[in-house]
């Protein structure tokens, strides 16, 4: 299904989803270019030309054989909504009897809104960069004004509590104070986790010398 394409398959996970047992699809491709991104397989075009491909029908026939083993199904990236077959896929894990979980940058609110108007995921994992505000985002990637305002559209979405969902934040030294975070905080006020996730120079390194 070239229509999505799969750049690694995590068969088991106990810290994608809390409280589940899921695999972990990771599909290739980024609309961003965090310099602290942690996989950069997923994102830089030269590392995404060499790695290999994960067949679609081999994940799919992965995740009928475990059926009755698996909690749920976590999509990732690279950036998931940017893959016009991202759809199909969740579709067909959804038939398989799977709960579905999408992390996203929030870039493409008319697809999550549909998927979560349609029940196609039960949980969404948000990435929010930085402080609400478009040159704020351009210190982390560089991004136009009209992607910064699906972000912040995206952000509206789930606010609507219609599923399950959290914010997350990578708080980057030199880039986020302690008075960023309590901002961010304060603007995705509401029922849902907001998580800060540690910064990792190794990341930063690695992502570095093969751009």
């Amino acid at each position: 299904m070239e229509a999505i394409r799969i750049g690694g398959l995590q068969k088991e996970s106990l810290i994608d989803w809390e409280g589940k047992l899921t695999a972990v699809v990771f599909t290739q491709g980024c609309n961003f270019r965090c310099g602290y991104c942690h996989n950069p397989s997923l994102v830089i075009p030269k590392l995404i030309r060499q790695a290999q491909r994960i067949a679609y029908t081999e994940v799919m026939s992965y995740l009928a054989s475990r059926k009755s083993w698996l909690d749920g199904v976590v999509v990732t990236g690279g950036e998931p909504t940017m893959h016009a077959g991202l759809r199909q896929f969740i579709v067909e894990i959804k038939q398989l009897g799977f709960p579905v979980k999408l992390d996203t940058n929030g870039t493409n609110p008319a697809l999550l809104e549909s998927l979560i108007n349609d029940g196609l995921v039960d949980y969404v994992a948000m990435d929010v960069k930085s402080v609400p505000q478009h040159n704020r985002y351009q210190q982390i990637t560089p991004i136009n004004e009209d992607v910064f305002r699906n972000v912040l559209r995206s952000i509206t979405v789930l606010k609507q509590n219609r599923v399950p969902y959290e914010f997350r934040t990578t708080q980057i030294p030199k880039l986020h104070s302690e008075e960023d975070m309590a901002e961010i905080k304060a603007f995705l006020e509401g029922k849902a986790p907001y998580k800060i996730q540690h910064f990792r120079e190794a990341d930063v390194v690695a992502n570095y010398a093969a751009s």
